[in-house]
């Protein structure tokens, strides 16, 4: 072969590779085939609603260890912060200066008694003699007064004996309530200053005692959610039970309302300055978690049982103040549909007003989908069945 016959070779060697090339130029720059997205039909649950409010733990009785009797602080017999059983020994006060006290009345009352005895029986003479003329009626008269005033004599040294024993039992100092006894505020040889009557601010703080189990919960709620209790307890026709129905409760360092109490008591009115009233639960302390002043957080029934679709919270999007979710037509085609949201339960968000039973909502993929645009769908797998699920609704 020549060289003009390899050129001529090599040249149309190239013009049809370059020609193959410009014949698949067209496919390559056809339209994309539509993206995959994850589509699955809304779930349906019964749900409750459930009102969250923030309040406090009160112990229900709260107690301070005062003395009734003055004197010196001469024993502490616990340790502090620990559990203490009611009737069980607190404080010691020096018993001796009441000891004598108390013997010295139980010596008056038997001189009274003693008293008593010769004036019951000289009275006794006297009416023989009174009869017989011996002795004049003034006299017995006399005899008669004496032995009212022994018998008088009797009765106050009988009192003071009493109030002397009591002194001496209140030289010791034992617990009223079974609860946590806080620190001592007195310690051992120091004076305690005691007393019976009304106000303790000539008195001697010397412990509190809280009750710790069970322990109640208390918050406040708006005059609003009171009235939509009322009427719906009337719609149930209970109209007592939303006042001692069952609600759940977390800690500030919980994620799960898993504490569950029930209601006690609601106010009989509403605070005038807040507008609000006030509510109380009592929830089981056996394990000693909850302590009096302690924040929490309570769930109660906001609403009656209904039935409600919910979607995956992903699902949910955002333009500007409203919420929509993108579901797919039986043609493919994207729609966008806006949404009024519930709350969430378990990463499934309540769907208000805005959705079907049967629409697909794309759960999976919505960045890669567009309003009007085509895609291709998968159906997801079936979501769990439709147990009741309590929702909250945050005031």
């Amino acid at each position: 072969m020549t060289h003009v016959s390899r050129s001529a070779f090599a040249l149309a060697l190239v013009l049809l590779v370059a020609g193959c090339g410009q014949g698949q130029q067209p496919a390559q720059g056809g339209p994309p085939p539509p993206p995959t997205v994850t589509v699955a039909n809304p779930t349906k649950r019964t749900i409750v609603d459930q009102d969250e409010y923030v309040g406090r733990f009160v112990a229900i009785e709260s107690v301070e260890v005062r003395a009734r009797v003055s004197g010196y602080l001469d024993k502490v017999h616990f340790t502090d912060g620990q559990i203490v059983k009611q009737g069980d020994l607190l404080f010691t006060i020096d018993r001796r200066p009441f000891q004598n006290t108390l013997d010295q009345a139980r010596a008056n009352l038997a001189t009274a008694k003693s008293n008593h005895t010769y004036a019951e029986g000289d009275l006794a003479r006297g009416q023989q003699l009174v009869r017989d003329r011996t002795i004049a009626e003034q006299t017995f008269e006399q005899r008669a007064q004496a032995k009212r005033n022994a018998e008088a004599a009797v009765s106050a040294m009988e009192a003071a004996v009493r109030q002397a024993e009591l002194d001496v039992q209140f030289t010791e100092l034992r617990a009223p309530v079974t609860g946590r006894i806080g620190d001592r505020r007195v310690s051992p040889g120091n004076l305690v200053a005691g007393g019976t009557t009304a106000g303790t601010s000539t008195t001697t703080l010397l412990a509190m005692i809280v009750s710790t189990d069970p322990i109640r919960f208390e918050f406040t709620f708006d005059e609003a959610s009171y009235l939509r209790y009322e009427r719906l307890s009337k719609e149930n026709k209970s109209a007592e039970s939303w006042s001692s129905t069952q609600v759940t409760l977390r800690l500030i360092d919980e994620s799960d309302y898993s504490h569950r109490g029930r209601m006690d008591f609601v106010d009989n009115m509403i605070d005038r300055a807040s507008g609000t009233i006030r509510g109380r639960a009592v929830f089981d302390n056996s394990a000693g978690l909850f302590t009096p002043g302690m924040f929490a957080r309570i769930r109660l029934p906001g609403s009656s049982p209904y039935e409600a679709l919910l979607v995956p919270d992903v699902a949910i999007g955002t333009e500007q103040a409203r919420k929509y979710v993108l579901v797919v037509g039986p043609d493919n085609a994207v729609a966008m549909k806006y949404v009024t949201l519930g709350d969430v339960t378990d990463n499934l968000r309540i769907i208000k007003s805005g959705l079907s039973a049967d629409d697909h909502v794309i759960v999976n993929g919505m960045v890669r989908a567009r309003p009007g645009g085509k895609v291709t769908p998968q159906e997801q797998g079936a979501a769990p069945s439709a147990a009741t699920a309590p929702q909250a609704k945050t005031n």
